[in-house]
């Protein structure tokens, strides 16, 4: 159930992520500029108008004036080399795309990736939002530098809301709509939104962090106790490709924590069965994964003994089965 990746694998996976970090720096810089600058005449006056979107929205500056001159040349001068530094670095992360579909590393669907590279450019991934869920497999796969064999692909996404501090407008709504203005609430499940394709996305939440959610935040999530094991642990930060060759970063739950808490969901009688299954093979084959090829994450006596009542006996089942790991020849 657990294949290391070949040498050419890891080097695609190193550079992919160092080119897609420089790539990302470059966009967000490019996000912190307004829209657009644009000088217009009104009553026979020229103004400085701020443009908020592509209708040509925008608020005035003031009336012309030197100073707004000198702002209006050094928006177009460091947007454009910010543009540049984009649009250059765009090249060598296109190629690591290239390369990591071509040696069949794990894939995330498409639209999971354009969710993914949104909140990223927002710098909501760590900070508020966790991926959650069968998505989240291609990540732990590249923690452990290997194929983990399970399923890892779905037709929805789940986040997880996991701020500490409390959000001072919505986060994750605007950058939804930013990606698809067709996502609309699901009325019969206010923690789900979707799109015109039927693509699902919902939002989870502990109940230690429902006080740090905007109140008018959309999807409106269900406060879930089991969420609060999410929050455990150290989450892993991968990038991965998506099925249209576009790069995009994943910020997951501990893998110790989301194994664990799979394998709790396969015992919910409430739980639909094929999801069941679903989840025992993924959390048997991360905790697989975790022992055989990830000493970052120990499975050691301090880690058995903050595991909780619910979890514990699961663990403990896991343990007694656990696949020798294999011994070194040379």
């Amino acid at each position: 159930m657990f294949r290391p990746f070949s040498d050419e694998q890891t080097r695609t996976l190193v550079n992919l992520s160092q080119h897609y970090d420089v790539w990302m720096e470059a966009e967000r810089a490019l996000r912190a500029f307004p829209y657009d600058l644009r000088r217009k005449q009104i009553g026979g006056r020229f103004y400085l108008y701020e443009i908020q979107d592509r209708s040509g929205n925008g608020t005035s500056l003031g009336p012309w004036s030197g100073a707004l001159e000198a702002r209006f040349e050094a928006y177009r001068t460091d947007k454009g080399a910010a543009k540049a530094r984009r649009d250059g670095s765009a090249a060598a992360l296109t190629e690591s795309c290239r390369l990591y579909r071509a040696l069949r590393l794990p894939l995330i669907a498409s639209e999971a990736g354009a969710l993914l590279r949104e909140a990223d450019r927002r710098a909501l991934l760590g900070k508020d939002l966790l991926l959650v869920g069968t998505n989240a497999m291609p990540a732990y796969a590249i923690e452990a530098a290997g194929f983990i064999e399970a399923p890892a692909e779905t037709r929805d996404l789940d986040f997880a809301w996991v701020a500490e501090a409390p959000a001072e407008s919505e986060k994750l709504w605007p950058m939804l709509k930013a990606v698809d203005p067709t996502f609309t609430v699901n009325s019969e499940r206010t923690f789900q939104a979707r799109n015109a394709a039927a693509y699902e996305v919902e939002l989870l939440i502990a109940p230690s962090r429902v006080a740090t959610l905007a109140r008018r935040e959309q999807p409106c999530p269900v406060p879930l106790a089991e969420q609060e094991w999410l929050l455990n642990g150290r989450p892993i930060d991968r990038v991965v490709v998506a099925r249209d060759n576009a790069p995009a970063r994943i910020v997951a739950p501990d893998p110790r924590w989301f194994a664990l808490h799979k394998l709790w969901l396969a015992e919910q009688p409430k739980r639909e069965p094929l999801k069941r299954d679903k989840d025992r093979k993924q959390g048997m084959a991360v905790l697989n994964a975790i022992h055989l090829a990830m000493p970052q994450f120990p499975l050691d006596e301090p880690f058995e003994r903050a595991l909780p009542p619910a979890l514990a006996p699961i663990y403990e089942s896991w343990k007694g089965a656990r696949p020798d790991r294999p011994t070194a020849r040379w």
